[in-house]
Order: structure tokens, then sequence, then C-alpha cells
């Protein structure tokens, strides 16, 4: 999958929390067969001329700002496949004292499938969310920051993750980074089979 280091896009806001996995896709499209095509399904339930990514400033949109513990509920890579097939590469939610941006589930769901979740402490979040859709907004992972009419935003992120999303791998990817090594420990170790009982 591609790396993330630096990005330039327009926001959409959906300033609302508790937003679960089953209203970003619904439950009925995850019978699928096919990877594709969820991007088109993203908020299905609740899309029309009131919802905020139906407004024609969030057209073309590509970063999502979204409120505390976004994709709670079930677990399903297919929330995730969602968001980025609807053309967006990262998140930002708001990390409110005890309150998670983001729910654990999504979180390393987003991380394995190369999307980007950031998390912003409520005065930083409320200059996007002021901002309102179709502003433009520079995510420099590298630095990780958000940049905003001028004013730069820090954000913290796990740094295992952070190098993963920059080299554009998942975990099988990785894994492999250190496949000579598992190859080289595998070739020392002799097969093994458990003793047979002898009645």
């Amino acid at each position: 999958m591609p790396g993330f280091t630096t990005h330039t896009g327009k926001i959409a806001v959906l300033n609302q929390d508790q937003v679960d996995t089953d209203r970003i896709i619904p439950a009925r499209f995850l019978s699928r067969v096919s990877k594709a095509g969820y991007g088109e399904l993203v908020f299905s339930d609740v899309r029309g001329t009131d919802f905020p990514l139906d407004q024609p400033e969030a057209a073309g949109a590509s970063i999502l700002v979204v409120g505390i513990n976004f994709g709670c509920g079930s677990s399903r890579e297919h929330a995730v496949w969602a968001i980025q097939q609807a053309g967006f590469a990262c998140v930002v939610s708001r990390r409110d004292g005890d309150s998670p941006g983001y729910s654990d589930i999504f979180r390393g769901n987003a991380a394995n499938c190369g999307l980007l979740l950031i998390e912003l402490n409520p005065t930083d979040h409320a200059k996007l969310v002021a901002a309102d859709s179709g502003a433009d907004v520079t995510v420099s992972l590298p630095d990780q920051t958000v940049l905003i009419n001028g004013e730069s935003l820090s954000f913290e992120i796990n740094e295992a993750t952070k190098l993963a999303l920059i080299a554009g791998l998942d975990l099988i990817g990785t894994t492999l980074q250190y496949d000579s090594q598992i190859a080289d420990y595998e070739a020392t170790k002799l097969a093994y089979a458990p003793p047979l009982e002898v009645a």
C-alpha cells in the first residue's frame, strides 16, 4: 500500500461523537465478496441534503474531521475501506480527557489498512471545526502536524504505527522486513514431532 508522508486537501467536517461502524458502513453490505465498491456506500443510511458530507463545501474533501470515539461498535475493516474508497486520506478526531478519538479496534484496522488517524486536543480540534468544510489543510506525518490557516497544530502518534504508515507497511509487510532473519532462525531448528504413545 502507498506510504503516507504529507497530504494537502480540503476538510469535510462531521463533528459528531460516538459514530459507530454500522453508521459508517451498514452491516447489510458486509456480505459482499469484493473488497471494492464501499466508498459509494459510506454513511449510506444517513446521507441526504442535511448530511454534512453532502454539502457542496464538502465535495472533493480528502480529510475527514470527526468527534470523539469515532469507529466504535462492532469490528469491521469494511468501515476503514469505505472511508478510504470515499477519497479520505486521513481522519482527524477530538481527544477529550478520558474519551479517546477512536475505538481501539477501529484504530488497529486503520493502521493495518494505511488510514492515518489523528487525535487533536479540544482547542486545536475546534479550530478545524470553525474553519468548516472546504478549508485547505496540510497534514505532515513525519512532523506530526496539521497546518490550518497558517497555524501548525501538533498531534501524537504511536511510533511503530507512524513508521509503518510512512513506509506503507501493513502487519504482513512489517513482518516480511525480517524475512531473512526468520529464515535463518528456522534453518537452525529441527522440525518437532510429538512422540507417539505406545499402547
